[in-house]
């Protein structure tokens, strides 16, 4: 009986100096966590995509708090409706950011960028891209496995059947960028959405020079540099035989789409210029009468 006494104190004592380590430990490397990380965290949409660039959205509000400014922050998903709220709560000023969207910068459809080979590896771009050039003669376009959809978490991503390559649904699109992130050929970028969602871009990414590059693809751009002394606003420029819109600097005016001897610049969102030609014909003869 003594036995089982002393035992049953042994352990009690080693318990309670157990006990008294562990609550010393804890105070001493306790990390504090401001209590409006909380409150941030709870107004995000927690998608956890990590579109804002930061590791989720705990991550993501933990840096906003920690932050003097809200300057270069941004939750794509809840957008500036969001980011107002967390502005409220930290009492700081909302920055407004434009709107993006994600835009596939490729129009190498099957009639455009005929295939000359198939394909029967893994059913993966990045796969793909790393053990041949594609199953057309263009290197640069898309591959059309579709990793961009398997990461998209909105479903704002879809391939089309006839095309071979992937369309963005606008209205779902929240710019958080996984698509972005996930195409080996970075023939998808995040743009600006625009005033009443237009926008100009060069729908291309070959590099190749004049020739090659029609030959691999009809409606690839062939770098002739037209646009570019199209544009009023110096909005374009051309690098390794491939022309670029800045979408800061571009005003939408159209011109070089106009110039484009390939079609490869792509008005998103535009009237018709037949529509527009007609409603300006309405417009003049109201106000003669």
């Amino acid at each position: 009986m003594d036995l089982v006494l002393i035992a049953v104190i042994s352990l009690g004592l080693i318990g309670l100096i157990s006990a008294i380590i562990l609550f010393v430990v804890s105070k001493k490397f306790a990390v504090y966590e401001d209590p409006r990380v909380a409150r941030v965290s709870e107004v995000l949409p927690q998608a956890n995509c990590g579109g804002c660039g930061f590791p989720g959205c705990s991550g993501f509000a933990s840096a906003c708090v920690k932050a003097s400014s809200l300057e270069g922050k941004f939750c794509p998903v809840g957008g500036q409706a969001v980011m107002d709220k967390v502005a409220g709560i930290l009492g700081l000023k909302a920055v407004v950011s434009e709107p993006k969207v994600a835009v596939v910068r490729c129009n190498g459809t099957c009639e455009n960028r005929p295939r000359i080979t198939e394909y029967d590896g893994v059913s993966s771009c990045a796969v793909a891209n790393l053990t041949y050039g594609g199953e057309t003669g263009c290197s640069f376009g898309c591959l059309g496995c579709g990793d961009c959809v398997s990461v998209c978490q909105f479903d704002a991503i879809h391939m089309n059947a006839e095309t071979g390559l992937p369309e963005v649904d606008e209205k779902k699109c929240t710019a958080c960028g996984a698509c972005e992130k996930a195409c080996p050929r970075h023939i998808i970028e995040l743009r600006p959405r625009g005033k009443n969602g237009r926008r100009v871009y060069v729908q291309c990414v070959n590099k190749e020079k004049g020739a090659v590059a029609r030959k691999e693809c009809t409606a690839a751009c062939i770098g002739c540099g037209k646009c570019v002394k199209a544009c009023p606003f110096d909005a374009i420029e051309m690098e390794s035989n491939l022309a670029y819109i800045d979408p800061v600097k571009c005003r939408s005016c159209r011109k070089c789409e106009l110039e484009c001897p390939q079609g490869a610049i792509v008005a998103k969102n535009f009237p018709s210029r037949k529509k527009k030609a007609e409603e300006e014909t309405i417009l003049s003869e109201t106000s003669t009468n």
